[in-house]
Order: structure tokens, then sequence, then C-alpha cells
């Protein structure tokens, strides 16, 4: 731990600070989170090499454009910084417990309001991160060239380079052709989470159901629904509250692989493994379901 540290945080936040963390917590496998006190209470304090600056402001504007959109509980940014040697990034600390059903039912319907905030374009005005892997964003008006070039191809190429290249035949010939899957389907370009999985939310102990870790962009909404069914879901209810607030598209879940194959396109690219049977078995499952 820097001895800087304390100071930066003292510092950046005009109170007392403890001169080391109480705990360490969980905050994502990328970078150090920890539970700090302070004269005001307990802050949550990620820490990162200074190469990840850049990863803790994306983090930062990704929360606060969440917050601004008034639709979900997230915690508010109180600081952001550099000692030369670490970067860090301070958060308002919430005391969060395990969420339940009627956590998972104010989840989905709160999340059905925050993707009724509308752009005239798809992605963002800056890049950001999903995991450790940058993602790109550059703003366009279709949004399937926007997903094959910005999700797709981009991990495609991320997974060659990586000692993947076998993957980047069918993966390529699967991005030529997913106009089918959107022939009568025109989504609107409304924010997004970006990386809703269960490990990026959780309950206050009023109910409220809060989130963070966000890769924020402007997109097809059942990209958000696709992710919270790839790694454990969330109950019915959840899903019955967002559609009873805003339905899906008929076609919705057919569309589900296609947006899951870009998160286990990234793992793959972030940890290897078994991954990559999982990215080609649902390429061949995609493959099939066009025609090829």
């Amino acid at each position: 731990m820097s001895q800087s540290l304390a100071a930066a945080l003292a510092a950046a936040l005009g109170r007392g600070v403890a001169p080391q963390p109480e705990a360490a917590v969980h905050g994502g496998c990328i970078n150090d989170c920890f539970r700090w006190q302070t004269e005001q209470g307990p802050v949550f304090v990620k820490r990162a090499p200074p190469a990840h600056r850049d990863m803790l402001e994306a983090e930062a504007d990704g929360l606060e454009r969440l917050r601004q959109a008034g639709a979900l509980r997230v915690p508010g940014t109180l600081a952001a910084g550099n000692t030369g040697d670490e970067a860090f990034l301070v958060l308002e600390w919430l005391d969060l417990v395990r969420p339940d059903a009627s956590s998972d039912e104010r989840l989905g319907e709160a999340l059905a309001w925050l993707h009724r905030n509308c752009a005239p374009a798809y992605g963002l005005e800056r890049d950001n991160y999903i995991g450790a892997t940058p993602q790109p964003n550059d703003l366009a008006d279709d949004w399937v060239a926007f997903y094959r070039e910005r999700r797709l191809g981009y991990q495609l190429d991320l997974a060659a380079g990586n000692g993947h290249a076998g993957l980047q035949d069918r993966g390529r010939r699967l991005a030529e052709l997913i106009d089918v899957f959107f022939s009568s389907y025109r989504p609107a370009a409304s924010l997004l989470h970006g990386d809703l999985w269960n490990g990026n939310c959780g309950m206050q102990a009023d109910g409220t159901p809060a989130v963070f870790d966000p890769a924020v962009y402007y997109g097809d909404r059942e990209a958000d629904i696709a992710m919270t069914r790839l790694f454990g879901g969330f109950g019915p209810r959840f899903y019955s509250a967002y559609t009873a607030t805003w339905p899906l598209d008929q076609a919705a879940g057919m569309r589900c692989s296609l947006y899951n194959l870009y998160h286990v396109l990234n793992h793959l690219n972030l940890f290897g493994g078994a991954y990559r049977a999982q990215a080609e078995a649902l390429i061949d499952r995609l493959l099939a379901a066009a025609g090829h």
C-alpha cells in the first residue's frame, strides 16, 4: 500500500482519513477495493496501477450517467486522482445485503425506466472498458453495423491476437450475417448499464436495488437483458417486472445468444480456458439459426 494514498484521499475528500483501510472488499477481479474509514464514515476506495487511471475515470463517468438518468441507485463519486504510484477512485459506501425476490422486481422495473433514456445514435462520446478490455464506442446511426464492428468484430480481432485464430472465420461469417436477426426490428438507442450480471448489483436494507461497475453506452436494451441471463441470471420477478413496464420484442430470445457472445468472447480474451468452447458453441448455434 502506497504511504501517500491515505494523504491523497484526505486531500481529495477534504476530511480526515484513517492511515490504512479497514478491510479489503469485493469489487471485481481487476483492481483492489477497500472499505476505508473517514471522519464522516466509511467510503469505498478502488486502487489501481497508474496505467488504469483511464479505466477508473471511465467507471466514474458511467456511474454519473446512470445517476443522472434517475432510475437506479448507484454509488456517488466522491473523488478520483493519482498519487504517482497508483490511481484511485472514491465512491459513496453503500451497505448492501443479498438481493431477494422483492429487490429483483424493483430492479426489473427500474431497469426498464433506465432504458427509456434514449439518444439519437448508438455508442457513446467516449470509449470505456468491459472488465479490463477497452470498449470502443464510436457513435453510429446503424445499430447492426455498430454491433458488428464495435462489439463482435473487435472481440474477434482480440481473440485472433490471443491465439484463437480458429474462431475468426466462423465468427466473421456470423458477423456478416447478423442482419437476419434484425429483419423487422429496429431498437431504440437506450442507455445501458453494459455489464449487468448479478455480481454488479446488490440491495440496500430497505429493499432498494443498487448497481455498480458499469460499462455504459447507448444500444439495444435487449443487450442488458441478455447479460442478466449469462452468469446465474435473476429471478422470474425481475423479468416479469421489466416486461410489465416495457414489453420486449417477440424475437428478443433469439438475439439473446448473439448479445451474450460479446461477453463470452471478452471472457475468452481475458481468461482463456473453457470460454473457447462456449464461444464456439454460441457461434455455431447462431450460424445455424441464420441458416448457415
